[in-house]
């Protein structure tokens, strides 16, 4: 058995016929029992790499394996080593939480007492026993993800997909559903997680992978993205946007890189912390503008991921969202 749950090999996607180019020579190998993280803006091409890997998708040209096999030449198979939970919860709402489990079992060929048992079993995980005979439809959003995530576990895969898992939860929902994932991967379980929340990267992710236009930019642990930058990132915050687009023209070139303005915020990058603060403050003080604060903080995935691409990632829905309803209990079955 090969060391890798997952791997593609040059792997390319196009569409309309050939004009866009969502996939661009994409290689993964994703160790087994970890997750691994699949980072990029909207339509980098993270969505569309997962729907090839669950057999969604045909790759245009390339090969992927998924836990040894083929997914042109055996889609079966890797159907039955697998689950996904998509961007959106893909449950029933008409049926309750323990008859949308059921019938994903029932789906994935189990016994109806097997499928019965197991429901039980991962709504007492996910703490959804008490709403197990509720109709899904007075479910929170949180609840519906905990669920939708269970349901991608009935056939017990050791493989997991999860394509932008925490789109749309509140913080506490996100927390909630970041410590099921650690505790899953503990239990053995591969994860393949695609986000756009930094945060989420960089609490679950050993490995990671940024895309962007289809290809891959940057690869590596965490820490080695963030010290591949190689700075501290000053940030010098002014009481009103002018003032901050004054000041750029002033202290602009005290950055290694192109500065970053948000609103009153300039972010500059710096390779002497300390000094460099001193020398802003001279030339704001010198200029006469009044400052707001000023912070000298280690760098992070989010400057990592601004440095790599020219901006921040987004919290939108990617064009190539995953697929809903029908077409992904299908993948599941």
């Amino acid at each position: 058995m090969s060391e890798f749950a997952v791997e593609a090999l040059n792997v390319v996607r196009t569409f309309d016929g050939g004009a866009l180019r969502a996939l661009d020579g994409v290689s993964l190998h994703v160790p087994r029992g970890e997750v691994f993280g699949l980072l990029g803006p909207n339509g980098s091409g993270k969505t569309t790499m997962v729907r090839i890997l669950s057999t969604i998708l045909a790759p245009t040209s390339g090969t992927a394996m998924v836990n040894g096999f083929d997914v042109v030449r055996q889609p079966q198979r890797v159907r039955q080593s697998i689950g996904l939970a998509g961007q959106y919860a893909t449950v029933d709402e008409n049926l309750t939480g323990l008859e949308n489990l059921r019938m994903i079992g029932r789906l994935n060929h189990l016994r109806t007492s097997v499928a019965v048992s197991r429901a039980r079993q991962l709504l007492e995980q996910f703490g959804l026993s008490e709403a197990a005979d509720r109709s899904t439809k007075t479910y929170s959003g949180g609840m519906r993800r905990r669920l939708d995530l269970a349901a991608a576990l009935v056939a017990d895969p050791p493989l997991l997909f999860l394509d932008e898992p925490t789109t749309g939860l509140d913080p506490q929902s996100r927390q909630d559903l970041w410590g099921i994932i650690e505790g899953l991967v503990e239990d053995g379980v591969t994860v393949l997680l695609t986000t756009q929340y930094l945060e989420e990267a960089d609490r679950l992710a050993r490995q990671l992978v940024v895309l962007d236009h289809g290809t891959i930019i940057a690869q590596g642990t965490s820490r080695e993205l963030k010290t591949r930058l190689g700075a501290t990132v000053l940030e010098v915050h002014f009481f009103s946007t002018e003032d901050a687009r004054r000041a750029l023209a002033l202290i602009g070139d005290a950055s290694t890189k192109p500065a970053n303005v948000e609103g009153t915020v300039i972010e500059l990058t710096v390779e002497r912390g300390p000094s460099a603060a001193a020398d802003v403050l001279r030339r704001v003080d010198a200029a006469g503008l009044a400052l707001a604060g000023l912070s000298l903080r280690e760098p992070s995935l989010d400057d990592v991921f601004l440095s790599l691409t020219g901006h921040r990632t987004e919290k939108d829905e990617e064009p190539d969202a995953a697929p809903r309803g029908r077409e992904a209990r299908r993948a599941r079955a």
